[in-house]
């Protein structure tokens, strides 16, 4: 097993709408995705956002998409017309979660970062 971030293995995006944020996580390949799955679950989303306090974590599966969907709720300082702090929505979270580390099989971290060196050179 590797660790690895989920940034090298998905990408996201994300709304918000009050005090609940939406993200999705969308692996960059099939082969991903079951990987995802199993390691990006309820109480891991809960346990990565514990110090914004969410009251709920609901995660949707798109498997056709290869995509995952969380709704997080009472994580947004209230919403965006009564925060004070613009770096608690959306966007800014759904990067927080890419920074997720996963554990990985071996064989799947080197697919992914041989693809990421492949796209990096153009190649």
């Amino acid at each position: 097993m590797a660790k690895m971030k989920l940034h090298a293995l998905a990408h996201a995006r994300a709304g918000d709408k009050g005090n609940r944020l939406n993200i999705s996580l969308i692996a960059y390949s099939s082969e991903v995705y079951p990987l995802l799955k199993d390691r990006v679950t309820e109480e891991a989303v809960a346990a990565w956002f514990a110090h914004r306090r969410p009251s709920e974590v609901k995660r949707y599966e798109l498997p056709k998409l290869n995509a995952l969907n969380f709704v997080i709720d009472d994580i947004l300082d209230g919403g965006v017309t009564q925060a004070l702090n613009l770096d608690s929505h959306g966007k800014t979270l759904s990067y927080h979660l890419l920074d997720m580390p996963i554990d990985v099989p071996a064989d799947i971290a080197i697919s992914q970062r041989a693809t990421a060196a492949t796209e990096d050179t153009g190649s």
